[in-house]
């Protein structure tokens, strides 16, 4: 079961405009922009509350934070075999050349470099594709040779500039082998068949309890022979995790509560024995604290990098309970089994008793791993279905990081551009951020949580398409149910017209503005544009009859228009009936049928008219962000408070990571 990974674009997913906090807290002057630069802008985000926390929590959170940050390298090599080296060449550039530096190709260098730490490696973070760099190989050549790394020029260069060495991170584009044909580093020689086969031998279709196989280790093939090298200590990335333990030890010995430090020493454990059972210990014990302020993921958890939808990259989140704005979640975590006993799919697939359902609205503190610079603005963990069915979830939704994006964006034109009428976008900056928090809510709290698979059925039956569909599961869930009489009921929404803003944003999304992240003759690869493309088509399509959605041209340029919004809710109910008959009986044919009608192809016509719009409008589509710097006061070698700063620059804060979390070679 996935949790929401949706990344922050420019205007992509409706927060262009200003938070509904804006008109309620008055905000002092402060800089969230901290850099912008290719297709990105980095933001700072503030942790609003901080002071009112007591300082066993500050300490506490500071450690855990520490840990956040020393898995950072894990992340680097899983994401590309060769990416710590190249980090590591481009932070020496940086700290030793003494150069001129105000040439073009210096100028494209920098560019170049701020992309590949933004994305952990030289493949774009969200297109999976590599990009080169501007400047010519002449020029790297003499940067390499002047900062004393003349020896690298050999092996980088090709790595860096020819576009056939390892052109994708994540092979999803039907040509060649899944797994030897991308740049992720889960697995070493061994091909899809080859791995389809030997976790075949591991996978007991009647155990009602699987463990996730394969999700905290390396597949390599040597000599013929097909093994796993297991992250754990005196295992593969051993140093790093031996790091991580010792700032978990410290925050277990200033925990708020037994209960947080029981399941960190479950979680230590199993990072130093690897064993996948402690893993699922740790999430029982994890699920089950819902009342402590203080919370955090740290861990080989998502599998979205992996092509096979097996293996798990490194990721962390510190973050604390915003306690007025946890009331929004408590009302839909409170109504789960209504929600359950009242969606539009087969009730075979529907759990009869849903259990532990938790939520809250949080504010980020630390961000880490595959969660940095980019970041989920919610979650919705663990991930194994039979402990989501039997213990139950926890659901957030990060505020303080949406927040952060609105105040970034206030002044951006993109909503006037694709929204058809100035009605449709005065009823978007009235009512889009708050729909969008409540679409984010259901989702995770609600849409991941929700339905069950059939006895039998395993959780990588959907195999390259289990992330896709899941994430339009969610999708659908939410949507359906934003446009119900429970929200007003509820006091989720203020008014109707908050669940058309959001139907109008989703249309405009899947059909159209996310066409800004994507290359011109290439076609929708990230699972979660799949998703949301999926639906939008698919909505589209089969509202044709009726006229639920129009397809219209005013001035030349096109826009999609939601004519029926009672109808077009029937059509996401049909459509999450049959994505939850999929998943539930792990209908893979269908998936793939699914996915590959709606939600890979692209308009060629609309996409160029959309990117040239958009260029027009001299925008970021992606956007990611700096971590505040927690400092500790230190008095009698004992640690009395801990500082914030929120000025580190984006550069300044990627090389002295580098200098001081750097664990592997």
């Amino acid at each position: 079961m996935k949790y929401l990974k949706i990344m922050l674009f420019a205007g992509a997913l409706g927060l262009m405009f200003s938070s509904c906090k804006e008109s309620a807290v008055k905000e002092e002057p402060f800089k969230y922009l901290a850099d912008e630069f290719a297709d990105i802008k980095v933001i700072r985000y503030r942790i609003p509350g901080w002071d009112s926390l007591s300082f066993q929590q500050k300490e506490y959170i500071y450690h855990l934070s520490e840990a956040a940050k020393s898995g950072r390298d894990i992340f680097w090599d899983q994401n590309f075999r060769h990416g710590l080296r190249v980090r590591k060449v481009l932070e020496n550039i940086f700290e030793n050349y003494k150069g001129e530096q105000e040439s073009e190709d210096w100028k494209n260098f920098v560019i170049y470099a701020k992309r590949v730490f933004f994305s952990n490696g030289i493949h774009h973070h969200y297109a999976e594709e590599k990009f080169i760099p501007a400047c010519s190989q002449e020029y790297f050549s003499k940067l390499l040779t002047e900062s004393g790394q003349e020896g690298e020029s050999a092996e980088i260069l090709p790595l860096l500039y020819d576009p056939a060495v390892y052109p994708h991170r994540k092979n999803i584009t039907g040509e060649g082998d899944l797994l030897l044909g991308s740049a992720v580093n889960f697995y070493d020689g061994v091909s899809k068949a080859e791995a389809e086969a030997f976790y075949a031998k591991m996978i007991d279709a009647k155990d009602t309890t699987p463990v996730s196989y394969g999700l905290n280790s390396k597949l390599v093939k040597r000599d013929g022979k097909i093994f796993e090298e297991v992250y754990k200590v005196g295992g593969l990335y051993g140093p790093a995790i031996e790091k991580i333990i010792s700032h978990l030890e410290a925050a277990s010995a200033v925990a708020e509560n037994d209960t947080q430090r029981g399941y960190i020493a479950k979680l230590i454990e199993y990072y130093k024995s690897g064993d996948l059972n402690m893993w699922d210990e740790y999430n029982i014990a994890w699920v089950k604290d819902t009342e402590s302020q203080v919370d955090f993921i740290n861990g080989f958890i998502e599998d979205y990098n992996d092509p096979m939808g097996m293996k798990a990259s490194w990721e962390s989140v510190v973050n604390y309970k915003d306690l007025a704005a946890t009331k929004r979640a408590d009302a839909i975590s409170g109504s789960a089994q209504w929600f359950e006993d009242n969606s539009p799919v087969d009730p075979r697939f529907k759990k009869k008793e849903v259990k532990g359902v938790s939520a809250k609205v949080i504010t980020a503190a630390m961000l880490g791993g595959d969660c940095y610079p980019s970041t989920p603005i919610g979650i919705n963990l663990p991930n194994a279905n039979w402990i989501r069915k039997n213990h139950g979830s926890k659901s957030v939704t990060i505020e303080n990081i949406t927040y952060a994006y609105d105040q970034s964006s206030l002044k951006s034109p993109f909503g006037q551009e694709f929204t058809f009428s100035a009605e449709l976008l005065e009823r978007a900056k009235t009512y889009g951020p708050h729909a969008g928090n409540i679409h984010t809510d259901l989702h995770e709290v609600l849409g991941h949580g929700s339905g069950q698979l059939l006895p039998g059925v395993a959780d990588e039956a959907l195999k390259n398409y289990s992330s896709p569909i899941e994430e339009s599961r969610a999708d659908l869930f939410a949507l359906y149910y934003i446009m119900d009489d429970k929200m007003l009921e509820l006091g989720l929404l203020p008014h109707a017209d908050a669940a058309k803003a959001e139907y109008d944003l989703q249309i405009r999304n899947g059909l159209m503005t996310q066409l800004t992240r994507i290359q011109p003759g290439k076609t929708v690869e990230q699972a979660h544009m799949r998703g949301r493309a999926m639906v939008s088509h698919w909505v589209y399509e089969k509202g044709k009859p009726e006229n639920v959605i129009s397809r219209v041209t005013k001035d030349g340029k096109t826009y999609f228009v939601v004519n029926d919004y009672p109808k077009l809710r029937r059509l996401y109910g049909q459509l999450l009936a049959e994505v939850q008959r999929i998943t539930s009986e792990g209908d893979y044919e269908a998936a793939k049928a699914l996915i590959e009608t709606y939600g890979v192809q692209v308009d060629q016509e609309l996409h160029k008219e959309v990117l040239e719009r958009y260029a027009k409008l001299n925008l970021a589509p992606y956007a990611g962000f700096v971590n505040p710097v927690l400092t500790p006061v230190v008095a009698d070698g004992r640690i009395v408070d801990v500082k914030i700063d929120l000025t580190e620059g984006y550069v300044e804060q990627m090389l002295r990571y580098g200098r001081d979390y750097a664990f592997l070679k």
